[in-house]
Order: structure tokens, then C-alpha cells, then sequence
């Protein structure tokens, strides 16, 4: 009689198991049921099952991270993966390293269920979004340095109110690194002094390209900011998880410029129409208190000192013209004012320096040379020019006396 010990059957059955070629890659498709996730190790057990069986499972933490979506029981998957025996209670199973949704993309339910929980927490709540400024200084960006998206956003803040200051945070907007990058820039722009808005997006692409901007950690960046923040991410088609938790959703990176900036030509005309109100409404009660005045002149007691009310008229008409004169004085300084500050964006960009022949000089480290006492013979030093860049050697040095 040949007897074996129960560790003896196991590891047998085990070796035949896993000895099978078909066993070593399986994909098998069943409904998730007894799921439990243990936090502490990130291990995922459960059971997959259909009609009549059902099959132990287990997904080891360093496969579960990778999944874009959280198991859930009653959802049906397709597990891959290979078969083999937990030798201590004698089980087969299977070890899944791979999981998908059955008959719905993982990006898809992974969107579905975080939209609803973060909608549950509160964060798309609207009485929670912050007000967007009228007449922003600074606009704070959290983009690609590169591209058309960025291009947009300056050219449209250029054209249509160009006294605002656009600050730029270069971002990843794509890949692995995306997400925690995006959120990086979030908080540096949010604790930039003077940012009134945030603009944080990128250009159209597939789900994939913007999961990004789908990610927990982004929406909960963004709900985070004290900064009004206005997304701006894809075509106007795409949605995102950060359109619903930003306080602003707009649809493609140029609508985002087109709604936070003024048309500075509309505020001109609007500041001319309230010009004109003012002048029409004085105009109104000055002629109606001199038609008041000429009543009382023509009948009355008032009829004899003609002169005297002569004397108040004209009181009246010069009070009248000067008032004109005066606002006529002011409104053309504030216009004056408002030219003023557009020149001296203007005559304050280093390019603009740059332009007139101008040059920056800057050390091998990127230093901008101020004096003649941070360099020596021989050091190599870099002209930055309107176009481009030239690499000098130093052949003397010499102080002004």
C-alpha cells in the first residue's frame, strides 16, 4: 500500500495543474461575488461564478493597482490569468494578473464610478463653486508649454484684454506622469500671488490621452483651490471628471480665454454709453429746473426781478458747462490711463528690449551678467538676442573709471 500525506497529494496535484499548457493562460468570464479588498496588503480575493459554478480568485496587489476601475460584486468581468493550487486548503483557483469589464470599457465604468462617488462626496455640488473675476489681473495656466492649446490662450488674452498677465505653469498632460504633474502645478499656481483664475486643460484626444484629467487626484486638486479654476479639457464633446468638480467647464481651451477675458473694446463702449447717460440725465434736470424757473418768472410774485432770476439762470447754465467740461476732462484721462497702461505692457516685455538692439548677457550657469566684476579673461559667456543666441569667449575685462 502506497500512502501519501495529504501535503504530498496536494503538491502533486499542484505540479499537474500548473504542468498543463492550457492552465498556465486562461481567460475566463464570470460574475464577481464574496469580493473583499485588504487594505493593509492591497490583495484582491473573490469568486467568480455563472449560472451553475463557481471558481476561487485572487488578484495580487501588484496587478490590482494597475486596474483603472474597483471590482465591485454583481459586476461581470473577464479574468486572465493562470490556474493553480493553494496547497494549504487544497483549492484550485485562479490567479489573476489582468481584469475587464465584460461588454463595457474599463475607462468607461472606471469614469462611471468615480464620477459617482466624488458626485456623492459633495464636489460637483454648485453652491460650492466659486464666482470667476470680472476683470482679471493674472491667469494662472496649467498646460503644455508647447502647442496649439497654450498659443490660444495667449493670443485671445492678447486680443481681447490684453492689461492681464497670463503666468504660465508648463505641465504632462499625458501618460503616467500626467496626473501628479497636473496637481503640482494646481497648487503652485493657487499659491501665486495676484492669480485671480486658473485655466488647467489641453487639447482634444482619446480617452486615453485625457485620462489624466479623470484621475481622484486631480478632481480633488482642482475642488481644493482657493483659485477659481475653469476647465478647459479637449473638444467641445469631451467630458471630463475635472469639467464637473472646476468651477467653470468650458469646452475647448480658446472658449476658456474667450470666457474669462473682457472684450476691452466692449468695456469702452459700455464705460462712452455710461458717459452719455450721465450727461443726458444732468441735461434733463438742469432744463427742467429752468423751465421751473421760467414759470415762476412769467407769473407770480417772481414776475417783477426779472433780472435777479436772469442772474440764477445763468448760474445755472455755467454750473452746467462746467459739469460737462469737468466729467468730458476726467473720462478723457481715464482713457488716456487705460492707453498708458496697454503701452507699458508693451514697452516692459523683453522682447520688446530686445528689439532695439539690445542685448542679455548670461554666465555659463544662466546668471545675467550685471558687472564687469563677474567675469574674467577667458570665461565663456552667452548673448541672448532677439532670434536667437551666441556663445562668446572673453578676451579682456576692463572698469569704467
Amino acid at each position: 500500500m502506497n500512502v501519501l500525506t495529504v501535503t504530498q497529494v496536494n503538491t502533486y496535484i499542484r505540479a499537474l495543474i500548473e504542468g498543463s499548457e492550457p492552465l498556465k493562460r486562461i481567460y475566463i468570464c464570470g460574475e464577481i461575488s464574496n469580493f473583499k479588498l485588504y487594505p493593509s496588503s492591497g490583495h484582491m480575493y473573490f469568486t467568480l461564478k455563472d449560472e451553475k459554478c463557481q471558481l476561487k480568485a485572487v488578484m495580487f496587489a501588484s496587478n490590482a493597482v494597475k486596474l483603472r476601475f474597483m471590482p465591485e460584486n454583481g459586476l461581470k468581468v473577464i479574468c486572465g490569468g493562470r490556474i493553480s493550487v493553494y496547497e494549504k486548503n487544497g483549492e484550485y483557483q485562479i490567479y489573476a494578473d489582468d481584469m475587464y469589464p465584460y461588454g463595457i470599457g474599463e475607462l468607461n465604468l472606471a469614469f462611471e464610478q468615480l464620477k459617482e462617488k466624488l458626485n456623492n462626496e459633495g464636489l460637483f455640488d454648485e453652491s460650492l463653486k466659486k464666482e470667476l473675476p470680472k476683470f482679471p489681473r493674472k491667469i494662472g495656466v496649467a498646460t503644455s508649454n508647447i502647442g496649439a492649446a497654450v498659443e490660444d490662450i495667449k493670443n485671445i488674452t492678447a486680443r481681447r484684454y490684453p492689461l492681464a498677465e497670463i503666468v504660465i505653469a508648463p505641465t504632462v498632460v499625458q501618460g503616467d506622469n500626467a496626473a501628479p504633474d497636473i496637481v503640482k502645478s494646481l497648487k503652485i499656481l493657487d499659491n501665486t500671488d495676484g492669480v485671480d483664475v486658473i485655466i488647467v486643460g489641453r487639447g482634444g484626444g482619446s480617452l486615453e490621452d485625457l485620462w489624466a484629467f479623470n484621475t481622484e487626484e486631480v478632481a480633488r486638486a482642482v475642488f481644493a483651490c482657493k483659485t477659481p479654476v475653469v476647465s478647459a479639457v479637449g473638444h467641445e464633446t469631451d467630458f471630463t471628471i475635472c469639467d464637473f468638480v472646476a468651477d467653470m467647464r468650458a469646452p475647448t481651451p480658446s472658449a476658456a480665454a474667450e470666457l474669462i477675458c473682457p472684450d476691452i473694446n466692449a468695456v469702452a463702449d459700455e464705460i462712452l454709453r455710461c458717459k452719455n447717460s450721465i450727461i443726458n440725465c444732468v441735461n434733463y434736470k438742469i432744463e427742467k429746473n429752468m423751465q421751473r424757473v421760467i414759470e415762476l418768472t412769467e407769473n407770480g410774485v417772481l414776475s417783477d426781478y426779472g433780472s435777479v432770476i436772469d442772474s440764477f439762470g445763468k448760474k445755472l447754465t455755467d454750473a452746467r458747462t462746467k459739469l460737462i467740461e469737468t466729467f468730458d476732462y476726467k473720462t478723457e484721462i481715464r482713457f488716456h490711463n487705460l492707453a498708458a497702461l496697454a503701452g507699458k505692457l508693451q514697452a516692459l516685455s523683453p522682447l520688446a528690449v530686445l528689439s532695439r538692439g539690445f542685448s542679455v548677457a548670461q554666465k555659463a550657469n544662466g546668471d545675467v551678467i550685471k558687472s564687469a566684476a563677474q567675469i574674467e579673461k577667458n570665461d565663456e559667456i552667452t548673448l541672448v538676442l532677439q532670434d536667437g543666441r551666441a556663445v562668446c569667449k572673453v578676451k579682456e575685462v576692463s572698469n569704467n573709471e
